[in-house]
């Protein structure tokens, strides 16, 4: 009796194929561990068929004494599976980006995941997160009192991206490395309670799972699916009403808006706009703290500013007299 084929390794194919450039070339970042080495098993699977070029990169961070020997090991068992390019990167962490480790490590592995995109001239990178680290980032962002866009989770896709296994578990992917004869690496810092990220892993969601519900993991990345597509819709209306509240930039870019045309528009929507027109002035998406600032600068009551958002941007109230009387008004970072 042949032995039995695993039900989750035809849905990673499924998932990774829709994933895949049809046209150019797709790596698959890989890291050693069950999640990235299934789907490039997965994507392995449409490379042999000839229906898509796909190769492969890891990235070295070089934050563990054996770093240098998992990414070997790494490499080999990429190879074997039949994609092509395989490469390695060095990611430098910056440990006084004052990002805080994870942060920091993942600005690196960015870095690096241009710097492959560069070098092999790919369109396309696969990764590997799974149901699993979606529910762990629905409840970071309900721990850290986040909106929509953060329960929304970790995005299918986002700029190059693709994140295909989404649907599948963590237990799917260690099923589906099992059957390919693949060895994982089991990265310790995954279960290293210093960072937060690893005692949701292995100390909050086991006791949700034990005391409130076996599927919460499940029901969390629905969350997050029904949380996106809530976000994409008011961003969506956002951004129609910022385009028409946006007057003319001032001579040095300052962008203004009604007060009374902002005051009219629902909170979710006023938030959003707002937060777009400091991104447009040269800032960074605001906090919750920040934007509830610049709000209390719309009742024309106490402080009319400025305050200081996100990358240097300032944010006043014209006050009467002037010529933005009655406008918020934007203040680019003058450098």
């Amino acid at each position: 009796m042949s032995p039995r084929f695993p039900h989750s390794v035809n849905r990673a194919r499924r998932a990774v194929e829709a994933a895949l450039d049809p046209e150019g070339l797709t790596l698959v970042a890989c890291s050693g561990g069950a999640d990235s080495l299934a789907l490039a098993a997965a994507a392995a699977f449409h490379r042999a068929r000839d229906s898509a070029r796909v190769g492969a990169v890891v990235v070295d961070h070089q934050l563990h004494p054996e770093s240098e020997q998992v990414t070997a090991t790494t490499l080999a068992q990429l190879t074997r599976l039949g994609l092509t390019p395989v490469i390695s990167v060095t990611a430098s962490v910056d440990p006084d980006s004052g990002e805080g480790p994870e942060a920091a490590a993942r600005t690196a592995r960015y870095r690096g995941f241009a710097q492959a995109m560069a070098q092999t001239g790919a369109t396309r990178i696969l990764l590997a997160h799974t149901r699993d680290d979606q529910a762990e980032q629905v409840l970071l962002g309900l721990a850290r009192g986040s909106g929509t866009r953060t329960l929304a989770g970790i995005p299918a896709v986002r700029g190059p991206f693709r994140r295909p296994l989404l649907g599948l578990t963590r237990a799917d992917t260690e099923e589906i490395c099992a059957h390919a004869q693949l060895d994982p690496w089991q990265d310790p810092t995954n279960a290293d309670p210093r960072f937060l990220r690893s005692r949701v892993r292995t100390e909050i969601l086991p006791y949700l799972e034990a005391q409130l519900s076996g599927s919460i993991r499940e029901s969390l990345a629905r969350t997050a699916q029904i949380a996106a597509e809530d976000a994409a819709y008011l961003e969506d209306e956002a951004k129609s009403r910022f385009a028409r509240l946006l007057e003319d930039p001032g001579p040095q870019g300052e962008l203004r808006m009604e007060l009374q045309a902002l005051l009219a528009a629902p909170p979710a929507i006023r938030r959003r706009v707002i937060a777009l027109a400091v991104v447009a002035a040269g800032g960074s998406t605001p906090s919750f703290e920040r934007l509830a600032a610049v709000e209390k600068l719309l009742a024309k009551t106490g402080s009319a500013g400025p305050i200081e958002l996100e990358g240097g941007v300032l944010a006043h109230r014209g006050t009467r007299g002037s010529p933005d009387y009655a406008k918020l008004v934007i203040v680019p970072r003058l450098n």
